[in-house]
């Protein structure tokens, strides 16, 4: 098991089969993921393309996620909490000065993204919508978006097969209200498919 520290980042590559189990050591801590493919990182997990072949914005276990070209990415295979989030985009540090009103640096996961994922040539621009795993976000009849406290408890979990060779990056969020105001870290572990 890795541990990914309070408002840091990693990236890592995985084969089709392995499976991925992001781990919420604390309770109501949210996990940004982004996935590419191996082969031709121009192909990148979509939120739009998910939503389209799920017809649902609330995923778990059963779902597919979906790549810009329509390819699956990843299943979701476990899943302890049942709420996760793929509207938002990772947390910057422009949202912080408008959202916030912070008027310095601030630890964000685009930034963590962006320096996990540049060894890989992932460029910036490449970053897409994150799969935000146990982001707690309610839906109003009127459009209306509410950021609310992770239902994730201490030892909670998602665990996803990958459907092709990925490169996948993944962080401890940074957004405070994400968070329900505190930062903790994130835990996961990859299962090799030959394990199975």
């Amino acid at each position: 098991m890795t541990r990914i520290m309070p408002q840091t980042g990693t990236a890592f590559e995985m084969g089709r089969g392995d499976r991925l189990r992001v781990i919420d050591p604390v309770g109501q801590q949210v996990a940004d993921c982004v996935a590419f493919a191996r082969a031709d990182p121009r192909e990148w997990m979509s939120s739009g393309r998910t939503f389209d072949y799920n017809s649902t914005i609330y995923l778990t276990a059963g779902h597919v996620l979906y790549s810009n070209r329509s390819n699956p990415m990843f299943t979701i295979i476990e899943d302890t909490v049942g709420r996760h989030d793929f509207l938002y985009t990772p947390c910057s540090e422009e949202m912080f000065v408008l959202l916030y009103k912070t008027n310095g640096p601030h630890p964000s996961c685009f930034t963590n993204l962006r320096d996990s994922l540049a060894p890989f040539g992932i460029a910036p621009d490449q970053i897409p919508t994150t799969f935000n795993i146990f982001m707690n976000v309610a839906l109003a009849g009127t459009g209306e978006l509410s950021v609310m406290p992770p239902l994730s408890k201490a030892g909670d979990y998602l665990e996803m097969r990958a459907e092709r060779d990925l490169i996948v990056a993944l962080t401890a969020c940074s957004a405070e209200m994400s968070n329900n105001y505190q930062f903790k870290p994130i835990d996961f572990e990859v299962t090799r498919a030959e394990s199975f």
